[in-house]
């Protein structure tokens, strides 16, 4: 369960039962007073980077990357993991998938992006399910960019420094069409 419009899994709770659901809810309600239920989902949490492109050219996309958390009394990776402790979670990049799982996620994770029209960057979320089948979770069209944030380790680790990361994001931006399209 989660707020509708909320980031960074800001009063996001994992449901494993009808009685947890009030309290879920009432802490979705804390950020927006529309919430969403999804279905759970078994399987590895994978991201993939992409990156824009200059018109007529393909968009790329990242080594996928996965987290893993440090410590087994955390189950998933939430606000307090992301940002209140440095060692809770580890990025595994590029992720551990067999070669034809990690094409399918990036194909998806471009496929994601050019298909709601995005410009500039993106952070494309996916579940791998155990059979290697890729369900796309979330789209952050505006991921973090601070320097231990996933979207510029993951461009790092596939070959692209930061600040060439940046220059080329500056670039798309000042290359873009302005006005309706």
């Amino acid at each position: 369960m989660k707020p509708a419009r909320a980031g960074s899994s800001l009063g996001v709770s994992k449901v494993n039962s009808v009685e947890q659901l009030d309290q879920a809810m009432a802490e979705a309600h804390k950020h927006d007073p529309k919430v969403l239920v999804e279905t759970g989902i078994v399987g590895r949490e994978i991201e993939c980077a992409v990156l824009g492109a200059h018109v007529g050219e393909p968009v790329r996309t990242s080594f996928p990357g996965e987290i893993t958390m440090a410590s087994q009394d955390v189950d998933w990776y939430d606000f307090e993991s992301k940002y209140l402790d440095d060692n809770a979670a580890q990025l595994s990049c590029p992720a551990d998938l067999p070669d034809d799982v990690a094409a399918t996620v990036r194909q998806i994770a471009a496929d994601t992006f050019t298909a709601l029209g995005c410009e500039g960057l993106s952070r494309v979320d996916v579940f791998v399910e155990p059979d290697g089948n890729v369900i796309v979770n979330e789209i952050n069209t505006m991921p973090g960019f601070t320097p231990i944030s996933m979207y510029p380790r993951m461009w790092e680790r596939t070959g692209v420094p930061y600040t060439e990361l940046v220059t080329t994001l500056i670039e798309l931006a000042l290359n873009r069409p302005v006005g309706l399209r």
